[in-house]
């Protein structure tokens, strides 16, 4: 299945559709988008929710959220027109800053999810809406108020049928008494990195201090110099203006800086020092993206020595025990207001951490590459990793195999001595 990611298997945003009151003629509606995602947040330009109506149902009004058409409402006669007249809406967050009247709670967000990790509180969106009723000739049974073919409108996501499920329950801030919705659906949406792009977006490079060679990421990571898309900016040139995006609407092409692997982020792993009873690890991540700042960034990283952080430095650390069991995966993220931004390709386009793991009895080893990472997702997004055969390893031993013939000459000169001296 595309969308199964094994270190976050219940990863989805779910979609609550909420019957709020029937008023005859148009009902209310409450609708809530919830990321249920451990480490993937929905980032700029944010959602754009969208589905079709069965009948001809129009929005009279919105509140916490605004469609981007009004649509055509000319069957409508009077002072007021509705909202939005689409058989196909498409909505959006209203922006931080919205009028009081018109905000709702969690709205107003510009349409930003966090992951559930990083901030909780911000996991959430929702709007209320009135909503006309379909005519007569448009009605098929109970459930036609409820529409079909729902898109988050982000890359990579796919959203199921709606399926019934029991009426949520409210409860007002400050009150001991519930309510509930007269009816609830659900609608389930899961990621795919490979719906979502064609090619990977990041790649990692090793290096250790034991071993003066710097694994780079694998050549054509991202993509190749000369195919197509592959476009990029020489070392030492700067990305004309009218390359750059210069509205906030869409989503920028990646322009990235020219490299052999072509990836937008670059994820660099260098094993700094070896103490008796812990090691240090330096992480650098590099944006060589001209057109986009990443916010609310977060790597996760699979390693087997992860269970015994024991300090990190200048970033946000979390473990994902997705398996009770099995605690070698962590998420890191930067700290508000001072790293949280990784910004463009530049001087400024990278954040750093140091962390410090304590040693395993008897299965800590600098050999193999023990010391590096299975896994690293930028976003996540899976980054490419080098093969195993060109990680960095001990320097050869052959010195240590040599010095056993001196050795053994030396012993067998003893010897000799011994017996003359007898």
């Amino acid at each position: 299945m595309d969308g199964y990611d094994s270190l976050d298997p219940d990863a989805n945003i779910t979609i609550t559709w909420d019957l709020m009151l029937d008023n005859g003629n148009t009902y209310d509606l409450r609708v809530s988008l919830y990321n249920f995602q451990l480490f993937r947040h929905v980032e700029q330009p944010g959602w754009k929710l969208s589905w079709t109506w069965k009948g001809d149902e129009a929005i009279w009004d919105m509140w916490g959220a605004e469609a981007t058409k009004q649509g055509n409402c000319s069957r409508f006669r009077g002072q007021f027109l509705p909202h939005c007249c689409d058989k196909q809406p498409v909505i959006v967050d209203l922006m931080p800053g919205a009028r009081y009247n018109k905000q709702f709670s969690n709205c107003c967000k510009g349409g930003l999810l966090s992951s559930m990790t990083q901030n909780p509180s911000m996991s959430a969106a929702a709007f209320r809406m009135n909503v006309n009723k379909a005519s007569a000739g448009n009605i098929n049974g109970d459930s036609s108020f409820m529409p079909m073919n729902f898109n988050l409108g982000l890359p990579g996501y796919t959203c199921g049928d709606p399926f019934q499920v029991p009426p949520t329950m409210f409860k007002e801030d400050g009150s001991r008494r519930w309510t509930q919705a007269l009816e609830t659906w659900n609608v389930t949406c899961i990621y795919s990195q490979f719906q979502a792009s064609p090619a990977p977006k990041c790649c990692v490079s090793f290096s250790a201090f034991y071993n003066s060679t710097i694994v780079p990421c694998p050549q054509c990571s991202c993509n190749c110099q000369g195919l197509s898309g592959g476009k990029c900016v020489k070392s030492g040139e700067t990305p004309s203006l009218l390359e750059q995006p210069h509205a906030n609407e869409e989503d920028p092409q990646p322009l990235v800086r020219c490299s052999p692997h072509m990836c937008p982020i670059q994820v660099h792993w260098h094993v700094k020092n070896s103490y008796r009873e812990y090691w240090r690890v330096k992480v650098t991540i590099t944006n060589l993206n001209f057109v986009k700042n990443y916010s609310m960034w977060n790597l996760v990283v699979l390693h087997p020595n992860l269970g015994n952080v024991t300090q990190v430095f200048s970033f946000n650390y979390h473990p994902l025990n997705s398996y009770a069991y099995i605690n070698d995966t962590g998420m890191f993220w930067g700290i508000q207001y001072y790293n949280d931004m990784l910004q463009q390709s530049g001087p400024s386009g990278n954040v750093q951490t140091e962390m410090l793991l304590h040693k395993v009895p008897r299965i800590f080893s600098f050999r193999e590459g023990w010391t590096f990472p299975r896994r690293i997702s930028f976003n996540g997004d899976e980054c490419v990793m080098p093969p195993p055969d060109q990680y960095p390893r001990l320097p050869n031993t052959a010195h240590t195999r040599s010095a056993t013939p001196t050795l053994s000459i030396l012993s067998f000169s003893l010897l000799l001595l011994l017996i003359v001296v007898l």
